[in-house]
């Protein structure tokens, strides 16, 4: 059964539409927890501490964390795996490309695929900055998250990659959530109306949220 809903569009829009809401949980949960850096080092390096003794002493140290991660591979995974086999179907039943191409398509609709592979690139950049700390400019400081986050957007390009990201991942999520809804059977022509605006909304304040902290090392207030 699990084969057959697989293989099917529907399946796979599906797998999308759930793996994309659990990325965006965890993306407003990230983005409260980003926030924190604006309250000093202290509160951020404390924040990121918590983080990996979240569960003790019941789970030990950084294993919720894991937990966390693994459920976010298996998600973007899923979600991506799925996009690219529903695009091919796509692409295979119709050969050629239309001559005109549909005018009520929005910028966000036409740079889904352009956006989720860009976000893929971003994400392992900004693991191997600030997870592993292996392309992380002026030194990577285990344990110290806030002197990390200000090194890397103290560099011009660390702060184009980080903003160019979330500008993607606003247009991503604006109309991902929409699709979403519609997938799973929330969307209806009375509910359009407030569901394209929660997506907007959702959208909007994520990349404020994000793009907040490039802008707060840059203008001096973290620093």
């Amino acid at each position: 059964m699990a084969r057959t809903v697989w293989d099917s569009s529907v399946g796979k829009k599906t797998v999308m539409a759930v793996s994309g809401l659990v990325m965006l949980l965890y993306l407003v949960v990230h983005m409260i927890g980003n926030l924190k850096i604006f309250f000093g080092s202290g509160e951020f390096n404390h924040y990121a501490h918590w983080l990996r003794t979240l569960g003790e002493p019941f789970l030990h140290y950084e294993w919720a964390l894991w937990i966390i991660r693994v459920a976010l591979v298996a998600a973007v995974v899923a979600h991506a795996t799925a996009a690219y086999q529903l695009s091919r179907r796509d692409i295979r039943a119709r050969p050629s490309k239309y001559v005109h191409r549909k005018p009520r398509a929005s910028y966000a609709t036409r740079t889904m695929r352009w956006g989720g592979i860009i976000l893929g690139l971003f994400i392992v950049w900004h693991i191997l900055d600030l997870t592993t700390g292996t392309v992380h400019p002026g030194g990577f400081q285990s344990g110290h998250p806030y002197q990390n986050v200000v090194d890397t957007f103290s560099t011009w390009y660390g702060n184009i990659i980080y903003i160019v990201a979330m500008l993607a991942l606003g247009l991503h999520i604006r109309h991902g959530f929409w699709s979403a809804a519609q997938t799973l059977g929330v969307g209806s022509r009375t509910r359009d109306r407030a569901l394209k605006t929660v997506a907007n909304v959702l959208a909007l304040l994520l990349t404020a949220g994000f793009v907040a902290v490039p802008v707060g090392v840059m203008t001096g207030v973290v620093n």
